[in-house]
């Protein structure tokens, strides 16, 4: 009966989301997930600062961030190593842009109002692999 009632309301079937391609836009989402992720909670503080960043930095609205980010957590899920995803994000953006970029991986760590060496060593292994100097990514943590 409940599996009649679910299939009349279209829920026993929610609609997948799709795998994005392995640009730098969503490697940057993926990894914002990874920090989000790495102290083994999901907070809607993180979300909340994700879906902002996103929206930020790739001029979309809430509903298209919310949708990137969604997008990302599966990235996210499918790659396990955060070196490959922080080598997507450097082959497809400018040198200018890493700064800002290591910025908001320190942003999400920073959401919860916690500090965690879980996201401290996703944020050094990502901005490393981005060439970055790890004094240099240190600095922008407390910049950001």
């Amino acid at each position: 009966m409940l599996e009649k009632l679910l299939a009349r309301l279209h829920l026993a079937d929610p609609p997948q989301t799709p795998m994005p391609p392995a640009d730098a836009q969503h490697a940057l989402g993926a990894l914002l997930v990874r920090v989000a992720k790495a102290d083994k909670t999901y907070l809607f503080s993180e979300i909340h600062e994700i879906d902002h960043l996103l929206a930020d930095l790739y001029a979309l609205n809430p509903v298209e961030a919310a949708r990137m980010r969604a997008q990302c957590e599966k990235l996210e899920a499918a790659m396990p190593d955060t070196t490959d995803l922080a080598h997507i994000l450097k082959a497809g953006i400018r040198e200018t842009e890493k700064e800002a970029f290591v910025r908001a991986l320190w942003a999400v760590a920073r959401a919860d109002g916690v500090r965690h060496a879980s996201e401290r060593q996703v944020v050094a292994l990502a901005s490393e692999a981005l060439g970055m100097a790890p004094e240099r990514a240190e600095a922008l943590r407390e910049t950001g």
